[in-house]
């Protein structure tokens, strides 16, 4: 059994906000998750301690649940040139790091939750949470197929292990570089050990 390697009693005490830790091998996301009580803006312009910041933090919105058992969390991060934050997500728009770097790590108080990224992709810049009701079935379904009809466009994806409804996935999500009507998403499907 992999030795949770965060202290979350420390970090709780610098920022109560924080909940889980995300980390990324290959790329240099590795960073405390946090959730603003009321405000999902907060983050966008606010660091990891609460204080402002341009590059924010990583942080999902009140539309999720913090202990990652809802069927989607979203997790958002900026793309910034001095690459810090979400930036080397886009690393995932290579087909050989996307095939060498499937898995990746969420660290919650006592957990350790592998994901395996199955899909990386543009999308546009629309709210999925609250466009598309993941607790309905046909609409995780709707969702997952515009996944597979923007593999035709570039998209990196893996066919043979794609989520399907009922499992359990998250998506990261950070800006593309000039465009702001567009968004870069990496889809993982949680793997239970």
């Amino acid at each position: 059994r992999v030795e949770n390697p965060i202290d979350f009693a420390s970090l709780r005490l610098e920022n109560p906000d924080i909940y889980a830790w995300i980390y990324i091998p290959g790329t240099d996301v590795n960073y405390p998750v946090v959730q603003h009580p009321t405000d999902d803006t907060f983050y966008l312009k606010h660091n990891k301690d609460g204080e402002w910041s341009e590059e924010g933090a990583i942080y999902t919105q009140l539309a999720n649940r913090t202990d990652f058992s809802d069927p989607v969390t979203v997790i958002y991060g900026h793309n910034l040139v001095q690459g810090t934050m979400f930036t080397t997500l886009h690393r995932f728009e290579n087909k050989d790091f996307f095939d060498s770097h499937e898995d990746m790590y969420l660290y919650t108080d006592g957990h350790i939750l592998t994901y395996r990224a199955v899909a990386a992709y543009q999308y546009d810049n629309r709210h999925i949470l609250y466009n598309y009701d993941f607790g309905n079935a046909r609409m995780t379904r709707l969702f997952l197929n515009s996944i597979r009809e923007v593999h035709a466009i570039g998209a990196n994806m893996e066919p043979d292990d794609f989520p399907e409804e009922g499992d359990r996935m998250v998506i990261l999500s950070t800006c593309l570089q000039g465009n702001r009507q567009m968004r870069f998403l990496v889809l993982a499907k949680w793997t239970p050990s």
